[in-house]
Formats: structure tokens, C-alpha cells, sequence
């Protein structure tokens, strides 16, 4: 009994802060999603073979996912001022939500069988361009507006 009225004694404490905080919104609302994954492209030929690449294959496999909702734009950024140890090129996708983990399995199984690949085809295929591009990393943001 004791604990019972420790804890509405406290909730009564509380509610006087609680309803001015709960009857304000908060200034800004959640959008889409962005990852940005920054390359660096080796001197030489790695810029036009890269280029190659990203004008066919990227852009192929982006309209594909735009195609079934699973990205809303994609995009290609050059780093026109890049500093020592800043990647060249940013790629941009921009995206609604999240997947789930049963949703992610399930895009991968469409996207294998629209790409007639396997996964140890990409990914060997993904190797190979590591002889013109280096990957550097990458962020996910997600946008706040104003209300």
C-alpha cells in the first residue's frame, strides 16, 4: 500500500510539468530518409571507367528501386572543392522509411531475380570496381522540416 501512494504522490508531482511540455509541439517533423555514400576515385582511367559505371549500372539498378517505391530519387555529387582525405563523388538515395528485416529480404529476393544475379555475383562484381574507386564510407540523415 505504501508503494501505491509513493507512486501516485509522485505522478501528482509530475503532472503540473507534464501538461504544459505535452500541449507544445515540437518545431520540427521527421521527412525521408538520405544515405550518402562518399568514393574516392583513383587518377587515371578510374574517373571515366567509374563514370562508365555510374551512368549505366547505378543508374539502372536506381530506376529499378524507384520503380517499386523503394527509393524516391537518387543522385550523383561531385566534390568540386574536396580537401586531403575527403572522398570525390558523394551517391545520394533518397528514401521513405526503413525497411524491416522481412521487407529487406524480400526486396533482396526481387532485386536478385530482376538482376538475374546472385549474391556472389555482386558482390564480385562490386570487387572489381574496387581497382578505380574506393569506397570511404557512408551517413544516413534524415531530414527535419520547420512545421
Amino acid at each position: 500500500m505504501k508503494t501505491i501512494t509513493l507512486a501516485l504522490a509522485a505522478m501528482a508531482m509530475t503532472l503540473p510539468f507534464a501538461a504544459p511540455a505535452a500541449a507544445q509541439e515540437f518545431p520540427l517533423v521527421a521527412g525521408e530518409y538520405v544515405e550518402m555514400t562518399g568514393i574516392e576515385v583513383k587518377d587515371g582511367e578510374g574517373g571515366l571507367k567509374y563514370a562508365e559505371w555510374l551512368a549505366t549500372e547505378w543508374k539502372r539498378n536506381s530506376e529499378y528501386a524507384k520503380s517499386q517505391g523503394w527509393i524516391t530519387d537518387y543522385g550523383i555529387y561531385s566534390n568540386v572543392n574536396a580537401r586531403e582525405g575527403e572522398p570525390d563523388i558523394y551517391l545520394v538515395t533518397q528514401f521513405a522509411s526503413l525497411p524491416d528485416a522481412a521487407e529487406g529480404e524480400r526486396r533482396n529476393k526481387a532485386y536478385d531475380a530482376w538482376a538475374k544475379t546472385t549474391y556472389q555475383q555482386q558482390a564480385a562484381a562490386s570487387g572489381n570496381r574496387g581497382e578505380y574507386r574506393t569506397v570511404m564510407g557512408s551517413m544516413l540523415l534524415q531530414e527535419y522540416m520547420p512545421r
